[in-house]
Protein backbone atom coordinates (compact mmCIF):
# COMPACT_ATOMS: atom_id res chain seq x y z
CA UNK A 1 0.00 0.00 0.00
CA UNK A 2 1.40 3.37 -1.19
CA UNK A 3 0.41 5.41 2.49
CA UNK A 4 2.69 2.61 4.09
CA UNK A 5 5.62 3.20 1.94
CA UNK A 6 5.93 6.74 2.52
CA UNK A 7 5.19 6.58 6.25
CA UNK A 8 8.17 3.59 6.16
CA UNK A 9 10.21 6.23 3.98
CA UNK A 10 9.55 9.46 6.64
CA UNK A 11 10.22 6.99 9.70
CA UNK A 12 13.60 6.65 8.65
CA UNK A 13 14.16 10.34 8.13
CA UNK A 14 12.65 10.55 11.21
CA UNK A 15 15.31 8.28 12.91
CA UNK A 16 18.04 10.60 11.39
CA UNK A 17 17.50 13.25 13.19
CA UNK A 18 19.30 13.96 16.44
CA UNK A 19 19.08 11.43 19.35
CA UNK A 20 17.50 13.00 23.01
CA UNK A 21 17.95 11.58 26.41
CA UNK A 22 14.40 10.57 26.72
CA UNK A 23 12.10 7.70 24.34
CA UNK A 24 10.24 10.45 22.27
CA UNK A 25 6.84 9.63 21.68
CA UNK A 26 5.84 9.32 17.87
CA UNK A 27 3.04 11.78 16.87
CA UNK A 28 0.59 11.02 14.08
CA UNK A 29 -1.41 14.19 12.82
CA UNK A 30 -4.36 14.35 10.77
CA UNK A 31 -5.63 17.19 8.87
CA UNK A 32 -8.96 17.36 7.62
CA UNK A 33 -10.90 18.69 5.38
CA UNK A 34 -14.53 19.58 3.93
CA UNK A 35 -15.14 19.06 7.68
CA UNK A 36 -17.42 20.46 10.02
CA UNK A 37 -15.90 19.93 13.34
CA UNK A 38 -19.30 20.89 15.59
CA UNK A 39 -21.54 19.16 13.34
CA UNK A 40 -19.56 15.86 12.25
CA UNK A 41 -17.66 15.43 15.54
CA UNK A 42 -15.68 12.17 15.79
CA UNK A 43 -15.52 10.56 19.35
CA UNK A 44 -14.35 7.18 18.95
CA UNK A 45 -11.69 4.47 20.73
CA UNK A 46 -9.70 2.51 18.49
CA UNK A 47 -7.90 -0.49 19.39
CA UNK A 48 -4.04 -0.76 18.38
CA UNK A 49 -2.19 -4.01 17.70
CA UNK A 50 0.66 -2.68 19.63
CA UNK A 51 0.46 -0.83 23.30
CA UNK A 52 1.87 2.70 23.42
CA UNK A 53 2.08 3.06 27.16
CA UNK A 54 1.18 1.63 30.19
CA UNK A 55 -2.38 3.59 31.49
CA UNK A 56 -2.78 4.45 34.89
CA UNK A 57 -6.45 3.74 35.86
CA UNK A 58 -8.81 4.48 38.55
CA UNK A 59 -11.81 2.89 38.87
CA UNK A 60 -15.71 3.85 40.69
CA UNK A 61 -16.58 0.81 42.60
CA UNK A 62 -18.95 -0.29 44.59
CA UNK A 63 -16.38 -1.86 46.36
CA UNK A 64 -12.38 -1.89 46.53
CA UNK A 65 -10.75 -3.92 44.65
CA UNK A 66 -7.08 -5.62 44.82
CA UNK A 67 -5.87 -5.10 41.54
CA UNK A 68 -6.87 -1.48 40.47
CA UNK A 69 -7.06 2.03 41.87
CA UNK A 70 -10.81 2.30 43.59
CA UNK A 71 -12.71 5.33 44.44
CA UNK A 72 -15.97 3.97 46.72
CA UNK A 73 -19.12 6.28 47.01
CA UNK A 74 -17.52 6.60 50.49
CA UNK A 75 -14.48 8.41 49.18
CA UNK A 76 -16.45 10.78 47.04
CA UNK A 77 -17.17 13.51 49.36
CA UNK A 78 -13.71 14.38 49.38
CA UNK A 79 -13.67 15.16 45.87
CA UNK A 80 -15.93 17.91 46.55
CA UNK A 81 -13.16 19.91 46.51
CA UNK A 82 -11.99 21.22 43.37
CA UNK A 83 -7.93 21.01 43.86
CA UNK A 84 -8.87 17.55 44.74
CA UNK A 85 -10.88 16.58 41.71
CA UNK A 86 -8.19 18.49 39.38
CA UNK A 87 -5.63 16.24 41.20
CA UNK A 88 -7.15 13.22 40.63
CA UNK A 89 -7.49 14.34 37.21
CA UNK A 90 -3.65 14.64 36.57
CA UNK A 91 -2.82 11.18 38.46
CA UNK A 92 -4.63 9.30 35.74
CA UNK A 93 -5.08 8.65 32.27
CA UNK A 94 -7.99 6.52 32.29
CA UNK A 95 -11.04 6.56 34.22
CA UNK A 96 -13.92 3.63 34.40
CA UNK A 97 -16.50 2.81 36.51
CA UNK A 98 -19.28 0.40 37.42
CA UNK A 99 -22.84 1.50 35.54
CA UNK A 100 -24.84 2.07 39.34
CA UNK A 101 -22.77 4.65 40.12
CA UNK A 102 -22.68 6.84 36.91
CA UNK A 103 -25.24 9.15 37.98
CA UNK A 104 -23.45 10.13 41.16
CA UNK A 105 -20.08 10.04 39.17
CA UNK A 106 -21.33 12.88 36.59
CA UNK A 107 -22.68 15.02 39.62
CA UNK A 108 -19.07 14.95 42.04
CA UNK A 109 -16.55 14.53 39.01
CA UNK A 110 -18.24 15.24 35.52
CA UNK A 111 -17.31 18.97 36.18
CA UNK A 112 -13.82 18.32 35.76
CA UNK A 113 -13.15 14.68 34.21
CA UNK A 114 -16.01 15.77 31.08
CA UNK A 115 -14.08 18.40 30.03
CA UNK A 116 -10.77 16.30 30.04
CA UNK A 117 -12.50 13.87 28.06
CA UNK A 118 -11.72 11.30 30.79
CA UNK A 119 -15.28 10.57 32.44
CA UNK A 120 -16.23 7.08 32.38
CA UNK A 121 -17.71 6.27 28.34
CA UNK A 122 -19.96 3.42 27.94
CA UNK A 123 -17.97 2.93 24.58
CA UNK A 124 -14.84 1.63 26.62
CA UNK A 125 -14.78 2.17 30.50
CA UNK A 126 -18.48 1.49 32.00
CA UNK A 127 -18.97 -2.51 33.50
CA UNK A 128 -22.33 -3.96 35.25
CA UNK A 129 -20.22 -5.43 37.82
CA UNK A 130 -17.06 -5.45 39.36
CA UNK A 131 -16.17 -9.22 38.56
CA UNK A 132 -12.36 -10.02 38.50
CA UNK A 133 -12.71 -10.87 35.24
CA UNK A 134 -14.11 -8.41 33.34
CA UNK A 135 -12.13 -5.64 34.83
CA UNK A 136 -8.69 -7.50 33.74
CA UNK A 137 -9.84 -7.88 30.12
CA UNK A 138 -11.38 -4.23 30.24
CA UNK A 139 -7.91 -2.94 31.41
CA UNK A 140 -6.53 -5.11 28.53
CA UNK A 141 -8.27 -3.28 26.50
CA UNK A 142 -7.64 0.23 27.53
CA UNK A 143 -3.77 -0.52 27.24
CA UNK A 144 -4.48 -0.98 23.31
CA UNK A 145 -6.44 1.37 22.88
CA UNK A 146 -6.39 5.22 21.76
CA UNK A 147 -9.19 7.59 21.34
CA UNK A 148 -9.94 9.92 18.99
CA UNK A 149 -11.50 12.92 19.64
CA UNK A 150 -12.02 15.90 16.88
CA UNK A 151 -11.92 19.22 18.33
CA UNK A 152 -10.67 21.31 15.26
CA UNK A 153 -9.82 20.43 12.13
CA UNK A 154 -6.38 18.58 13.04
CA UNK A 155 -6.04 15.74 15.06
CA UNK A 156 -3.12 14.56 16.69
CA UNK A 157 -2.77 11.73 19.06
CA UNK A 158 0.78 9.43 20.20
CA UNK A 159 1.01 6.32 18.12
CA UNK A 160 4.28 4.75 19.87
CA UNK A 161 7.55 5.18 21.24
CA UNK A 162 10.87 5.65 19.61
CA UNK A 163 12.11 2.71 21.43
CA UNK A 164 9.23 0.35 19.42
CA UNK A 165 10.54 -1.27 16.28
CA UNK A 166 9.41 0.73 12.56
CA UNK A 167 6.84 -1.98 11.93
CA UNK A 168 4.99 -1.99 15.09
CA UNK A 169 4.68 1.97 15.17
CA UNK A 170 3.53 1.86 11.06
CA UNK A 171 0.64 -1.12 12.65
CA UNK A 172 -0.35 1.27 14.87
CA UNK A 173 -0.50 4.00 12.73
CA UNK A 174 -2.46 2.01 10.03
CA UNK A 175 -5.12 0.69 12.47
CA UNK A 176 -5.88 4.29 13.33
CA UNK A 177 -5.89 5.17 9.82
CA UNK A 178 -8.43 3.21 8.79
CA UNK A 179 -10.34 2.84 11.68
CA UNK A 180 -10.52 7.25 11.17
CA UNK A 181 -11.38 6.75 7.66
CA UNK A 182 -14.34 4.41 8.48
CA UNK A 183 -15.78 7.32 11.07
CA UNK A 184 -15.18 10.52 9.34
CA UNK A 185 -18.48 11.12 7.37
CA UNK A 186 -16.81 11.89 3.74
CA UNK A 187 -13.44 8.90 4.42
CA UNK A 188 -10.91 9.80 2.45
CA UNK A 189 -11.91 13.04 1.21
CA UNK A 190 -12.23 14.67 4.40
CA UNK A 191 -8.45 13.93 4.70
CA UNK A 192 -6.45 16.46 3.51
CA UNK A 193 -3.01 15.22 4.33
CA UNK A 194 -1.23 13.54 7.17
CA UNK A 195 2.02 14.11 8.88
CA UNK A 196 4.22 11.63 11.43
CA UNK A 197 7.04 13.02 13.88
CA UNK A 198 8.72 12.80 17.38
CA UNK A 199 8.25 14.71 20.39
CA UNK A 200 11.26 17.09 19.32
CA UNK A 201 11.43 17.05 15.64
CA UNK A 202 9.58 18.66 12.80
CA UNK A 203 6.58 16.72 10.98
CA UNK A 204 7.46 15.01 7.89
CA UNK A 205 4.15 15.25 5.51
CA UNK A 206 2.97 11.93 3.87
CA UNK A 207 0.83 12.26 0.54
CA UNK A 208 -2.28 10.30 0.15
CA UNK A 209 -2.58 11.16 -3.65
Amino acid sequence: MEIEQELKKALVELRKEEQRKFNQTLDLIVNLQKFDVKKEAVNIFIQVPNQIKKKKICAFLTSKHKNIDTITEEDFRVYSNKKELKKLEKNYDFFIAQAVLMPKIATVFGRVLGPSGKMPSPQLGIVPTADDKLLDELKEKIDHSVRIRSKEASIKLGVGKQSMKDEELLENIMSIYNALLKALPKGLDNIKNIEIKFTMTKPKKISLK
